[in-house]
C-alpha cells in the first residue's frame, strides 16, 4: 500500500484529496488541528486514514507526528507529501498588521518548510528505509505567479512557495525525491462564506474601502460561479503522485486565459490600469 501525509485535511482541497487518495489506495495520514477533526475523518476513512494532530508552525509537534509516521511506515519510505495547510488573510498592505502578514508567512511558507524538513528523511534521504524514493507535492496557488490587490501577503507567501520549491527540487535531486508545484485558481470552498461574512473588517472608512468592496465582490463572484470543485485539485493531486513523468508544475485554474495566462504575458502597466480602473484604485 502507498502511504502519503497530507497537511490540513480537515475541509476543502485537503479533505478532498485524502478522500481522492484513499480512494485510490493509499494510506493517508492527515493534519489537522483539532481532536474532533481526528475522530470525525477517521470514521469517514477507516483503516485508509491515520490522523496527525498538528499545526504546521509547531516544530515539535511536527517531529511527533514524523515519529508516528516513521513508526507505521516500520522501515519503508513515505510515498508522498502533500503541503496544502495555508491561510489568507485581506487586507491593503499599506495598512495590514503586521500579525495578520507573519501569520500567512509563517502557515504558507514557514510550514511547508518545516514540515518537509521533518519528512525528508522518510522521502528517501536515510538511506536505511526501504522503497523507492517519494515525492512531494507543493499546494500554491495563481497568486504564486501574480499578485492581486488586497491578497499581497498571500500572494507573497505563495510566490515565495514557488521559489522554495525549485530550490528544492534541484537540491533533491541527490536523493530522487521529486518536488512538483500545483498552482490552483479558484476553488469552490467554504473559504468564500467566510470570505464574504469578513467583510471588509478593519479597513472600512479607510481609503481603500471603496477598491475593497469592489475587489471582494468580483472575487467572490469569481470564486462562487468559476471556481473548481476541490475534487479537480485532488486529481490533479493524485495525477501528480502517481503519473511516471510529473510536470514540475501543474496550474489548475478556470477560465485560463483571461485569470491566469493574459495577465502574464501583457504589459504589466497595461494590467495595473485595467484593474485599477476595474476596482477603484485609478479613475475611469
Amino acid at each position: 500500500m502507498k502511504t502519503v501525509v497530507v497537511t490540513g485535511v480537515s475541509t476543502g482541497i485537503g479533505a478532498a484529496t485524502a478522500r481522492a487518495l484513499a480512494k485510490a489506495g493509499f494510506k493517508v495520514f492527515g493534519s489537522v488541528r483539532k481532536a474532533e477533526d481526528a475522530v470525525a475523518l477517521k470514521q469517514e476513512f477507516g483503516d485508509a486514514f491515520q490522523p496527525l494532530i498538528f499545526d504546521v508552525t509547531d516544530e515539535a509537534a511536527i517531529a511527533a507526528a514524523a515519529g508516528e509516521v516513521r513508526a507505521a511506515l516500520a522501515g519503508t519510505r513515505l510515498n508522498g507529501l502533500v503541503n496544502n495547510a495555508g491561510a489568507s488573510i485581506a487586507g491593503p498592505l499599506a495598512l495590514q498588521p503586521p500579525a495578520d502578514f507573519r501569520k500567512q508567512i509563517e502557515i504558507n511558507l514557514v510550514g511547508p518548510f518545516l514540515v518537509t524538513q521533518a519528512f525528508i528523511p522518510l522521502l528517501g534521504a536515510d538511506p536505511d528505509l526501504a522503497g523507492a524514493p517519494g515525492r512531494i507535492v507543493n499546494i500554491s496557488s495563481v497568486g504564486g505567479k501574480m499578485g492581486a490587490p488586497f491578497i499581497g501577503a498571500y500572494a507573497a507567501s505563495k510566490h515565495a512557495l514557488e521559489g522554495y520549491s525549485e530550490s528544492l527540487r534541484r537540491e533533491l535531486q541527490l536523493f530522487g525525491i521529486d518536488v512538483i508545484i500545483i498552482g490552483p485558481g479558484a476553488v469552490v470552498t467554504p473559504i468564500w462564506d467566510k470570505a464574504e461574512a469578513d467583510g471588509i473588517g478593519p479597513y472600512a472608512g479607510s481609503p481603500y474601502e471603496a477598491p475593497m468592496r469592489a475587489f471582494s465582490a468580483w472575487f467572490l463572484e469569481l470564486g462562487r460561479s468559476t471556481g473548481y470543485p476541490p475534487e479537480h485539485i485532488a486529481g490533479v493531486v493524485l495525477k501528480a503522485l502517481t503519473t511516471p513523468k510529473p510536470k514540475v508544475r501543474y496550474a489548475v485554474v478556470p477560465k485560463a486565459l483571461a485569470n491566469s495566462i493574459l495577465p502574464q504575458v501583457l504589459p504589466k502597466r497595461m494590467v495595473d490600469r485595467t484593474m485599477g480602473k476595474a476596482i477603484g484604485l485609478l479613475p475611469k
